[in-house]
């Protein structure tokens, strides 16, 4: 009997040493608290979250109050909690924070701030805090308030998504029709890939077939990624994108009589389309509005396509009609300038 006992103590032992060690390593099943407020401008959103197992997954010391009074805290939660206001993704900024006693333990209070456009019909929260390193058995107490409504939910390993409200057909025509829009205007290596297709074409009928040839192929490349069914690398779709730049410049250079052909913009088209495609991968998509974002997406892009080729087309006519001399090196020479852009760009993302 006493031989029992004694094998039992044995296989008890190391257990009783983890039971008396200190618990600053972490403290297992901790807990937080979410307040979540829109408003017509802000969104407002007070964190609790313990400061011991907060410091953990930081790796830091917990007895100091600086420990929330830093910009890594700011990054961590972003890249912890993902907040999408009708589909698009926000980022908080630490306003203030304290120290707060919750159940005789200390608790980080950190008030963040999210700046929005307009008061979203629709906000998604993805809650990550711990979970996936330092304490699988977390979970967060979350209130969120929205148009009225308030939507209550614990967080868990299991589940870590709260969602309230619904974005209305024509909000989410509209968000993405205006989203499509700014991405071709601010997407300079689009631009200046079309300008250069239109150095290249002849006729109205020739830039229609360019213009067409490639809003079908980024169309179709574009539908693929946005529904998950081909993915690609980002920097090879990058960098590809800036190849095509530098292909269609160096033709553009070297022979000035060239007719870029449709095949020409409908193969670039593709690796386009997957460029387009990655502003909408930073999104939390509406499943039940999904076809018609991407739709109105496209329908976007096009709009901005078409003004650019309305603007610029006309111009380079006009440049190849004119006789004076030194008028016939403007497009040679405009072609190096993008050919120039194409190249630093390929540096940046390839290398």
């Amino acid at each position: 009997m006493k031989k029992l006992w004694c094998c039992i103590l044995l296989i008890l032992l190391p257990f009783g040493s983890i039971l008396s060690s200190p618990a600053s390593a972490h403290t297992n099943n901790s807990e937080g608290f979410s307040n979540i407020e829109v408003k017509e401008k802000t969104l407002d959103y007070e964190l609790k979250l313990d400061l011991e197992e907060l410091g953990h997954a930081l790796n830091k010391e917990t007895d100091q109050k600086q420990l929330i009074n830093n910009k890594v805290i700011q990054e961590y939660i972003n890249s912890h909690i993902k907040l999408y206001a009708d589909s698009q993704l926000i980022e908080g900024i630490i306003e203030k924070n304290d120290i707060e006693m919750i159940k005789e333990r200390p608790f980080a209070v950190i008030n963040l701030a999210y700046n929005i456009e307009h008061k979203p019909e629709k906000l998604v929260v993805e809650y990550n805090m711990f979970m996936d390193n330092s304490d699988p058995s977390h979970a967060n107490y979350a209130t969120v308030k929205l148009n009225g409504k308030q939507q209550e939910k614990i967080l868990t390993f299991e589940s870590r998504e709260v969602e309230i409200g619904e974005i209305s057909f024509l909000q989410n025509v509209k968000q993405f029709v205006v989203l499509g829009l700014e991405h071709i205007f601010t997407g300079y290596d689009h631009i200046l890939f079309v300008i250069s297709l239109l150095f290249g074409a002849r006729t109205i009928r020739h830039i229609l077939s360019l213009v067409t040839a490639f809003t079908i192929a980024h169309s179709i490349t574009l539908a693929l990624a946005t529904f998950d069914i081909v993915q690609l690398p980002s920097r090879f779709v990058e960098s590809a994108i800036a190849l095509s730049i530098i292909y269609v410049a160096l033709i553009n250079i070297f022979n000035k009589d060239s007719k870029h052909q449709p095949w020409l913009a409908f193969g670039f088209g593709l690796i386009h389309g997957f460029g387009f495609a990655g502003i909408l991968s930073e999104m939390r998509l509406d499943t039940n509005h999904m076809a018609m974002s991407l739709l109105s997406f496209n329908i976007g892009i096009e709009m901005g396509q078409l003004l650019i080729v309305s603007l610029a087309f006309p111009i380079i006519m006009w440049i190849r009609k004119l006789k004076y001399k030194p008028i016939k090196w403007v497009i040679p020479s405009t072609s190096a300038a993008i050919f120039a852009f194409g190249l630093v760009w390929f540096i940046q993302r390839a290398f």
